[in-house]
C-alpha cells in the first residue's frame, strides 16, 4: 500500500485542537487539505505527522508549538497610541485588526490590553506558543502522475 513521502501531493481530513480540548479549525464539512508533503506549505509538525499514512489511514498526532507557529516572541507585542484610532472605535480586549507595516504589508494583531493612553497590540499567531494536536485522515495520495484513492 502506498505511503505518504516528501514531493507527494495528499489530501486530508483534519481536526486541529489545543491541549484543553479546544477545536481551532476543521475540515468537517469541506473538501478535504490539499498540499505537499515537505514543500513547507504546512506547519513543520503536520507535515511530519503524514509522511508514512496510508489511504484511509487515521491518526493523531502531538506538535509542539516549536513545530507549529513557534514560540511567542515578546517583540511582537506592543503599545500602540489610542489617538491613532479612529474616532469611531472603541478598542476592546480581544478585538482582532489589521495594521499596516509601512512597505505595503498587512499584520494581523489582537488587542490584548486597553490602558488610559495606549492599547496594546499582539502581532504574534495566535496559536503561537500553542501546543497543537491533530487528528487527521489520509484521504488521496498523489505520486506523480499517479493518483490512488478508495
Amino acid at each position: 500500500m502506498q505511503q505518504a513521502k516528501k514531493g507527494d501531493k495528499v489530501k486530508v481530513h483534519y481536526h486541529g485542537k489545543l491541549t484543553d480540548g479546544t477545536t481551532f479549525d476543521s475540515s468537517a464539512g469541506r473538501e478535504p487539505l490539499e498540499f505537499e508533503v515537505g514543500a513547507g506549505m504546512m506547519i513543520a509538525g503536520f507535515d511530519k505527522g503524514v509522511v508514512g499514512m496510508s489511504i484511509g489511514e487515521k491518526k493523531t498526532i502531538q506538535i509542539p508549538a516549536a513545530e507549529a507557529y513557534g514560540e511567542a516572541n515578546e517583540e511582537m507585542i506592543f503599545d500602540f497610541p489610542k489617538e491613532r484610532f479612529p474616532a469611531d472605535m472603541t478598542p476592546e480586549v480581544g478585538m482582532q485588526l489589521s495594521m499596516n507595516n509601512g512597505q505595503g504589508g498587512i499584520i494581523p494583531v489582537t488587542i490584548i490590553e486597553v490602558k488610559e493612553d495606549v492599547v496594546v497590540l499582539d502581532a504574534n499567531h495566535h496559536l503561537a506558543g500553542k501546543d497543537l494536536i491533530f487528528d487527521i485522515e489520509m484521504v488521496a495520495i498523489e505520486g506523480g502522475s499517479l493518483i490512488i484513492m478508495p
